[in-house]
């Protein structure tokens, strides 16, 4: 058995039944075959979304083009694997998809359990309840009764489980594998509330047939933290795709947008310079695995985070988001980028 294999084997081990590690060189396989292979949603416009000639867009898929970016120098050298919220972790255990760039909520079980490996959050979302204005209600503490679409194999099912029998009321859940199936149920009257990320409902929304009939309720019920997800047994991995997004808040922090990389590489401070990798005898990028200039070339050739949520799902964008707890932490949000040295 090579040695690669007996890692992969060893750790498959350890992890346990159902949970794949990682073959310890994902990054080298992504290399070799000259493109990164993401695991996105099924289409949540604002994350993850195909146009008619199935070009993708979204936050979530700027992350995926952020990684490549990093390690090819070629934003677009990123494919995409659309999958349903009962298919997503199988992928990745698999080995179908190298990274799940996909709305997924870190919880301690799938962190545990799955053989997974999360550590940032790219965007701090919360379960809601969108109904329509014809139904007269102004809380979910109104909705008593009512039937819920909802999508299995989702944190969103035992959240709404356990708001309802929290607060003494009781519904009818309306279960769906895939999303789209649960929207046009909703659509078509079949349910009385749709339930899942604040998020995805104001995405979702946006393609109902009458939009304007249909409104997201105030309250928030569950902590959603969404980010990536990769397979336990490769750190190196891990660590890259961790620091694309680091190096995307960083980068907002310091000022360094798409437009001014060049002459923030140029003529920036020490740390600007270091982080973008035009500081002589930086290893930074030879300990993940890429060149010196893979943070320059993510923000040149994606943006930085404040540039990607503004494209993707900001207010001047159809799904109208504020950044909120999105914000930076120097402007009271919870984007925080440990430092680049």
């Amino acid at each position: 058995m090579s040695k690669k294999l007996l890692s992969a084997a060893l750790g498959a081990a350890i992890l346990g039944v159902g949970a794949h590690a990682a073959s310890a060189a994902t990054l080298d396989d992504v290399k070799a075959k000259g493109f990164v292979q993401c695991g996105v949603s099924q289409g949540i416009p604002g994350f993850s979304n195909p146009d008619d000639a199935g070009n993708w867009s979204g936050l979530d898929v700027d992350y995926c083009r952020g990684i490549a970016a990093a390690i090819f120098g070629d934003a677009n050298a990123a494919k995409f694997t659309p999958l349903s919220s009962k298919d997503r972790f199988p992928a990745l255990q698999s080995g179908e998809v190298d990274v799940l760039t996909r709305n997924t909520t870190w919880t301690i079980s799938r962190d545990t359990s799955l053989g997974f490996n999360f550590r940032t959050v790219n965007y701090y979302d919360g379960q809601g309840f969108m109904v329509k204005k014809s139904l007269g209600v102004k809380s979910a503490l109104e909705l008593s009764g009512a039937a819920v679409c909802v999508q299995t194999g989702t944190t969103t099912e035992l959240n709404v489980a356990d708001y309802f029998k929290a607060n003494g009321m009781e519904y009818k859940p309306v279960v769906f594998e895939k999303e789209a199936d649960a929207t046009g149920a909703y659509d078509a009257g079949r349910c009385d509330v749709y339930t899942t990320d604040q998020s995805g409902l104001y995405a979702i929304r946006l393609n109902l047939k009458n939009p304007d009939e249909n409104m997201v309720l105030p309250e928030v019920i569950s902590k959603e933290p969404l980010g990536p997800a990769v397979r336990q047994g490769d750190d190196q991995w891990f660590d890259l795709v961790t620091w694309v997004h680091y190096a995307m808040v960083n980068a907002e922090e310091l000022g360094i947008t798409s437009e001014n990389v060049d002459d923030m590489k140029a003529n920036g401070g020490p740390e600007i310079k270091r982080m973008l990798g035009a500081e002589e005898g930086s290893k930074i990028g030879a300990d993940l695995g890429v060149s010196e200039d893979w943070a320059y070339n993510i923000i040149k050739l994606v943006g930085n985070y404040g540039e990607v949520f503004a494209r993707n799902v900001g207010p001047d964008t159809p799904i109208k988001i504020e950044r909120g707890i999105n914000a930076l932490w120097t402007k009271g949000g919870l984007q925080y980028g440990p430092p680049i040295r």
